[in-house]
């Protein structure tokens, strides 16, 4: 029978239960980790659905509506939560025109309640001018949006009365604004960022000003653009996102901003981020991020950023003819000087890393 050594099972003894504090010691680090991380939802939230726009009103529901690849109808769905989004069945409340200025290019749709009726701004274009691009407005009395009848109630005519899309409005101090993207008839750019008052859903009340152009380099790649607009009210100021630069991986988010008490139609009022605040994140899987929205969790605790992006980066032909503009949700932050922190460098999911 071997001779037994007492000190190699001490030894043994010793390293099981230094090993055993070291897995104990882990195991607490992922749970505190766990417990201290913010909340995440699928990435992709919604596949092949861009400009996306989630509403949360106060009659209980969630709304969605966003770009389809076809650019050919608008389509709208709802939910109580969240998650529910992802399998409510989308209703189709519009379908373009077989001709005329309805046409073709049905883009960037939004809803937004006005003075007790639903409003849905949209882009479209005509079929022997594709890129005539104009706004539009459909209006339903429903207390419910996807009940009731949608009524088109017209073209937003702007002075400049170019290629003009992307209409957002939000009310400020007693009054309602339209801001929207259009082009310049003297300026060699193809968007900028306009915003005046309103007199009803479709009618501009008052001057038109330009409060954003494109000027630095990652807003000029591929197109010189500014589009997109989404406003947040925080923390005293008017934040204005929008995205800028071609529909590819080039595509990224910039921050406007303005006193609240501030004239919002006094060009020189607004400041401006020279850096981007949300682009290309390769290593998430995040090519060409924006044309976002804003909305608040289920328990009103956390800011949402709702914005669209491909899981990939090279593109056959026009952007546009690329269906894979994904919807993602995820929740964001802010700084200690009360700014939006969208973590640009971390993934919409944990996993994200790992596909």
């Amino acid at each position: 029978m071997p001779e037994l050594d007492d000190n190699a099972d001490n030894n043994n003894v010793g390293f099981m239960k230094n090993t055993s504090l070291i897995l104990a010691s882990l195991f607490m680090l992922v749970l505190q980790a766990c417990s201290t991380a913010l909340p995440s939802y699928p990435s992709p939230f919604i596949e092949q659905r861009a400009d996306p726009w989630l509403l949360k009103h106060d009659d209980g529901f969630y709304y969605f509506i966003a770009s389809v690849p076809e650019f050919d109808r608008i389509e709208l769905r709802r939910a109580t939560s969240i998650e529910g989004l992802r399998e409510a069945p989308a209703k189709v409340v519009w379908r373009k025109h077989d001709s005329g200025p309805l046409s073709v290019n049905i883009w960037a749709p939004e809803l937004h309640r006005i003075d007790g009726q639903w409003v849905i701004y949209f882009a479209a274009g005509e079929q022997d001018i594709p890129f005539k691009i104009r706004m539009f407005a459909l209006v339903n009395d429903a207390a419910n949006p996807l009940d009731g009848e949608w009524h088109e109630a017209g073209q937003i005519r702007t002075p400049a009365d170019t290629f003009a899309l992307d209409a957002t409005s939000f009310e400020h101090q007693g009054k309602r604004y339209l801001l929207w993207a259009e082009g310049h008839p003297e300026r060699d750019y193809n968007s900028a960022l306009w915003l005046a008052e309103l007199a009803d859903v479709t009618t501009l009340k008052g001057p038109a000003v330009v409060i954003s152009e494109p000027e630095f380099d990652w807003e000029t790649r591929g197109y010189a653009v500014n589009e997109g607009a989404a406003v947040l009210k925080r923390h005293g100021r008017i934040l204005v996102t929008y995205s800028a630069s071609a529909t590819d991986a080039s595509y990224a988010m910039g921050l406007l901003w303005i006193d609240e008490n501030a004239n919002l139609l006094e060009p020189s009022q607004w400041h401006k981020q020279k850096a981007p605040v949300f682009y290309t994140d390769a290593e998430s899987h995040r090519f060409g991020p924006g044309h976002n929205s804003f909305s608040r969790s289920e328990d009103d605790t956390q800011d949402l950023l709702v914005y669209h992006a491909r899981n990939y980066e090279h593109i056959e032909g026009n952007p546009l003819g690329d269906p894979n503009r994904h919807t993602h949700v995820r929740v964001f932050s802010w700084d200690e000087d009360g700014f939006p922190d969208f973590r640009q460098g971390e993934p919409d999911s944990p996993l994200e890393h790992l596909q």
